[in-house]
């Protein structure tokens, strides 16, 4: 089986990659902007600007039964963002069309989708969408092109993933953050951050890999979204006083100001998770605690 893993030098999508070296019986193609060098086959792309036609010719020369579609971006201005998160789902889609027609399209979009929730609710795949901001309105439009896409025949799926933690989290994202100012910090020093008040669903990093793993071979028609999440709601303060213990920081966390504008507008996401659990036999495995010790030993192996 030959799997393309779009964005595979990335956080998510180097963990992907990373399980699908292990299975007997698949052979991984890595692609994106940059190349993984432990992968044999790479396809220098870049869904932003890419057209159908030069992603088709070479879609039909790499034939890949399924592709995971870890490419996005999470900041940046809105244009680079629309054109990453929305525009490149769409093209990929049509090239598919073109010229992988039968291979399964698994697309990694983010519980930033949903936009806010009242305190104590849990997501369903059929919750409304209500992004906040840029990056929540463009994944949700790309999530549309490719369910719209399963809809006139493809073979799609979209894994709606909620807060993704683990070792490589970077520092776009509030673990990876407080991770580098952890190791910047001196054991008994002061780390100030913003509000750390709001209620996330953090799901390890190698639970998401897993769950696309699965859903890229597991055979049969799948829901055209799943959550993937640990369909538990932490307190943001609560992940950074893990870090700390697993840092061995005995310091001060400070809060100062109102922390991130999704935060804000954003104070409650739980992952309502059994749908993956009937269609793929998927589960969380790892604790936030797993998560975050995994992350800490990784991080304090790469050189400051």
């Amino acid at each position: 089986m030959r799997i393309l893993v779009l964005g595979s030098t990335g956080f998510l999508g180097g963990h992907v990659a990373g399980q699908l070296r292990t299975l007997t019986g698949v052979r991984v193609l890595g692609g994106g902007r940059s190349v993984d060098p432990g992968l044999p086959v790479n396809l220098p792309v870049d869904l932003a600007a890419i057209s159908v036609a030069g992603l088709a010719r070479s879609l039909r020369a790499l034939a890949p039964d399924a592709v995971v579609n870890c490419a996005g971006a999470v900041s940046g201005d809105p244009v680079r963002m629309a054109e990453t998160n929305a525009r490149g789902p769409a093209i990929l889609c049509e090239a598919l069309r073109e010229a992988a027609p039968a291979a399964r399209l698994v697309h990694f979009g983010s519980a930033a989708e949903y936009g806010p929730t009242p305190a104590g609710e849990t997501l369903t795949e059929s919750s409304p969408t209500s992004p906040q901001g840029s990056y929540g309105a463009t994944k949700l439009a790309g999530s549309y092109a490719v369910t719209e896409a399963g809809g006139t025949g493809l073979d799609t799926v979209v894994l709606r993933v909620f807060n993704p933690v683990g070792p490589g989290a970077p520092a776009a994202g509030l673990a990876g953050r407080l991770a580098d100012e952890l190791r910047r910090a001196l054991p008994d020093g002061t780390v100030r951050v913003g509000d750390l008040s709001a209620y996330r669903d953090f799901v390890d990093v190698r639970d998401v890999a897993r769950a696309a793993v699965l859903a890229a071979t597991t055979p049969g028609t799948l829901p055209p979204v799943l959550n993937i999440g640990s369909g538990t709601a932490t307190r943001a303060r609560e992940l950074a006083q893990e870090l700390a213990r697993a840092a061995g920081f005995r310091g001060t966390i400070e809060e100062r100001g109102a922390g991130s504008q999704r935060s804000s507008a954003v104070s409650w996401q739980r992952a309502g998770i059994a749908a993956a659990a009937d269609t793929l036999g998927w589960r969380p495995e790892l604790t936030l605690a797993d998560s975050l010790a995994g992350l800490w030993a990784e991080h304090t192996r790469v050189p400051a």
